[in-house]
């Protein structure tokens, strides 16, 4: 539909899903949050995908939140953003993460707030050089939402995740790459190509098996040596009983492409 908060196309493997409402640099509203979660299910449900790409309209990826949006309104009894958050960004954020398949940002222009953490939330982020992140949350007197304040840590350590969110910086898109918070900055001539050719190379990978990395790193941040080991053992038992295994295997044995088809 004209008025779809959202663009959803199929090509192969590949599911892209753009947020579009470009001239309010795709800000979230509470009818976007629906459509992307409920894109975000279709694909999951979908057998025929293998790699979710998560794009931007028009000219940013996305803002953040819709101050004007009336979830965001206070209408004289007092507004409760905590109840926007357990009502939309915690879903969002945790489908995003139990994909089970990869799921690709594309960030062209600015992520911003929660534009900026959803990015953060995909397992890889390819931006153009003149994209920027910013944690814009300290200037409205917040904390970072859409997993931010777990993410930031994570990725680039305390002392960067503080700087980043109390001060609420532009980050440039070749240093976000420099201190680790993204995968990849590219010139934006070769942002469109660079984005197909990393999403066709993620389609061809064992798709059960990259679901299963994503867990696996992250469940291993909270245990120990003992606990870790354990976990990947319990994962390689899964996998390895599963057909990629085997056809990764005898494609290494017969020295050709492999093709994978578990999900």
């Amino acid at each position: 539909m004209s008025d779809s908060t959202l663009l959803v196309a199929t090509a192969g493997a590949v599911r892209r899903i753009t947020l579009n409402r470009p001239a309010a640099l795709n800000s979230f509203t509470a009818a976007m949050h629906g459509e992307l979660l409920q894109a975000l299910n279709d694909a999951a449900d979908d057998p025929a995908v293998r790699v979710v790409v998560l794009a931007g309209a028009g000219r940013g990826f996305c803002a953040g939140q819709d101050l004007n949006d009336p979830a965001m309104v206070d209408t004289g009894q007092g507004l409760d953003v905590g109840a926007v958050i357990e009502r939309h960004y915690r879903p969002l954020a945790l489908r995003v993460r139990s994909m089970p398949v990869p799921v690709l940002a594309a960030v062209n222009g600015v992520a911003a707030g929660a534009g900026a953490n959803l990015a953060l939330c995909c397992d890889l982020v390819v931006a153009a050089r003149s994209a920027s992140f910013i944690q814009a949350f300290s200037k409205i007197g917040l904390v970072p939402d859409c997993g931010g304040s777990w993410l930031l840590p994570r990725l680039v350590g305390r002392a960067r995740a503080l700087g980043l969110a109390m001060l609420g910086d532009k980050l440039p898109a070749e240093e976000a790459q420099r201190i680790g918070l993204i995968w990849q900055c590219v010139d934006d001539a070769e942002f469109p190509a660079a984005v197909d050719a990393l999403a066709l190379r993620l389609a061809a990978l064992p798709s059960r098996a990259l679901a299963a990395t994503r867990r696996v790193l992250d469940e291993a941040g909270t245990l120990d040596l003992a606990g870790a080991l354990t976990l990947e053992a319990q994962a390689q038992r899964e996998l390895g009983s599963a057909a990629d295994f085997a056809e990764g295997v005898a494609a290494f044995k017969a020295r050709r492409l492999p093709t994978f088809r578990d999900r």
